[in-house]
């Protein structure tokens, strides 16, 4: 059962979700100024540096594993999550300063990129890993699972896109600017400032639920009994199905988001304030959100509002593209052009962020079906695998970006308004046609996630029952 029955207090989610705000800095820095930096800025080839994002989030998806469980073997007097939430944000502010300044000021090479993003990425995972493992053990709820992701949504996003609105106006304001070095430095020190403040911030402000010792005290660590933990756990169905349709969404959503600037830049010609509205969109598509995903789930539950929201996402994002490329849409850099975009946007990323917050809170579900069936709780196992499902995804989205534009023949250095029509065509065309795949696959193994209301309060009574009666042997263990 979770540290508290019932409803939340309010200021348990606020402190709770706020811990995301070092998701979104992560996230927004990485999925939309990252490859335009090295490749525009810093001269670096487009497919290198995606290569090289790619292989650094495989890397740490495969080690974020290792972190879920180690988490959930973590015996301390302030509890399985905290110790890592306090000490992990400070080395990760300094490696993200380092990659927004890379030694020398100029780009570094193929393996110096790689490592300090490995760097960056793992210690990430360090603090997002056992900082969404709580959800589970805040709650058994449905719903108030649920209502917690939707705070970590509110907040990450919010961090994200705050970052993104200082960096169009303050750090690297207009066109030019997001083409010139010296903006991005003072991004990376004020994402770090962020980072540690969001982490540190929010584990001090459920201390006093989550400070206490676990129920049980894990045997030595090694690396065969946690391979083997880790094999057992990602085995469970209902975590194979989630994969499946998650690593589809995953790809979409990063190779989505790596595209943005390349689109609003090249293709829609955004500056000045239509660049600057392009935050704001966002941020009120992720306030619709907010109000949406909780009703959604209540009528159609999680697996179902995931899977319609995948579709219709798609629907969305690709019309603007369709009637740009039929030449049909009006001039770009119009007003009314950019006014459609954000229309088509505003409802496009509402839905899909609905398929991010059903995907993740589907997973707390797993814990109680893979307790019921193996004896054992492992929220960092499944949190972290969520993570290796989505880093792999992302580094895949990411890679898939900076093909399309090498196949493209985009030209580093260009000139929005100079690149030529069918250079833009083709770019869209094979961004299209990959997102439709995506989401259709999304879509079909998301609907089939096997765990619903029902199930899931049926499998609670189960185990309360059974705690009840035999209370030693289904007290939280890792």
């Amino acid at each position: 059962m979770g540290f508290i029955q019932g409803k939340l207090p309010m200021r348990l989610k606020l402190v709770h979700g706020s811990g995301a705000v070092a998701f979104g800095v992560k996230d927004t820095g990485f999925s939309f100024f990252l490859l335009i930096f090295y490749n525009q800025v810093l001269g670096m080839n487009a497919g290198t540096v995606s290569a090289a994002l790619a292989i650094a989030l495989l890397v740490d998806a495969f080690v974020d594993p290792l972190i879920g469980n180690l988490s959930d073997r973590t015996y301390t007097r302030w509890g399985r999550r905290l110790p890592w939430l306090y000490l992990a944000p400070v080395p990760l502010a300094f490696a993200w300063i380092m990659l927004w300044s890379p030694p020398g000021g100029e780009a570094p090479s193929f393996l110096g990129l790689l490592g300090i993003a490995i760097g960056v990425r793992v210690l990430l995972s360090a603090c997002e890993v056992p900082s969404v493992s709580l959800v589970p053990e805040i709650t058994s709820d449905y719903d108030e699972r649920t209502t917690l992701f939707r705070y970590r949504y509110l907040s990450g996003w919010t961090g994200g896109i705050v970052m993104m609105l200082l960096a169009y106006t303050i750090f690297m304001p207009g066109q030019d600017g997001m083409l010139q070095a010296e903006g991005y430095a003072t991004f990376g020190i004020f994402g770090a400032l962020l980072m540690v403040l969001s982490v540190v911030g929010s584990a001090a402000g459920q201390h006093h639920i989550a400070a206490h010792l676990p129920a049980h005290r894990p045997g030595p660590f090694s690396l065969r009994a946690a391979f083997s933990e880790i094999r057992d756990a990602f085995s469970e169905k209902a975590f194979l199905i989630f994969a499946a349709g998650g690593l589809a969404a995953y790809i979409g959503q990063g190779m989505t988001f790596s595209m943005t600037n390349y689109v609003n830049l090249f293709v829609w010609q955004f500056e000045g304030a239509a660049l600057t509205a392009f935050p704001v969109v966002l941020f009120v598509s992720v306030v619709m959100m907010f109000f949406l995903v909780g009703p959604m789930h209540r009528s159609l539950g999680k697996p179902r509002s995931a899977a319609y929201s995948a579709i219709g996402a798609l629907v969305f994002a690709l019309a603007p593209f369709i009637l740009f490329v039929g030449g049909v849409w009006p001039q770009p850099g119009a007003l009314a052009s950019t006014l459609l975009v954000y229309a088509f946007l505003l409802i496009s990323n509402t839905l899909g962020i609905v398929v991010m917050i059903s995907a993740s809170s589907m997973v707390a579900e797993i814990v109680e079906a893979y307790e019921e069936r193996g004896g054992r709780r492992a929220e960092g196992a499944f949190y972290s695998g969520n993570w290796l499902v989505q880093k792999c995804a992302t580094g895949a989205g990411i890679f898939l970006t900076g093909q399309i534009i090498a196949i493209s023949q985009l030209p580093s250095n260009s000139a929005p308004g100079n690149v030529p029509k069918p250079v833009l065509d083709e770019m869209l065309f094979w961004y299209a046609g990959t997102a439709t795949v995506l989401a259709c696959i999304a879509a079909f193994w998301l609907i089939r996630f096997p765990i619903d209301r029902v199930d899931h309060e049926r499998r609670l009574a189960i185990l309360g029952e059974a705690a009840r009666a035999d209370p030693d042997a289904h007290a939280i263990a890792p």
